[in-house]
């Protein structure tokens, strides 16, 4: 009778560096599929207009001002809370620095509508000859 010698057996071995390379893929895969969209600070609900456009890509943007529900004001692409003398002073400053500076009010539906005209007097004050409301499209059936 003829018995086999029997070899010994390496134990398994996990190749690291071969599992870090996949990881590495499906992160990076990850990065690139993933959409990086800048979220806005505050959710309004914006009027609707038959009119609504958007604007070109190639406009330079406007000056935002942004009221919210409560009737609380913000100032630039920052959000920034201002009152209305502050906002004065910010528009002021800045037709004095381009005369042909825009501005355009992103208000909620259910904002107090006192506050949009002292956005709108800051405004005609500051001799700011351009200001537009962000409106939606109606949507139709």
């Amino acid at each position: 009778m003829r018995f086999r010698v029997r070899k010994r057996r390496q134990p398994p071995a996990i190749i690291i560096v071969a599992l870090i390379d996949v990881l590495i893929v499906l992160l990076i895969f990850l990065m690139v599929t993933t959409t990086f969209k800048q979220q806005p600070a505050l959710k309004l609900a914006l009027p609707e207009s038959s009119q609504a456009q958007q604007t070109g890509a190639n406009e330079t943007p406007p000056l935002v001002v942004t009221v919210d529900p409560q009737g609380s004001l913000r100032f630039g692409p920052q959000g920034t809370p201002v009152t209305a003398e502050r906002l004065r002073d910010e528009l002021l400053e800045a037709a004095s620095r381009n005369p042909e500076v825009r501005l355009a009010i992103s208000a909620d539906k259910a904002a107090p509508f006192g506050q949009i005209v002292k956005v709108m007097d800051a405004a005609k004050e500051a001799r700011i000859k351009s200001v537009n409301a962000f409106t939606r499209e109606i949507s139709r059936p």
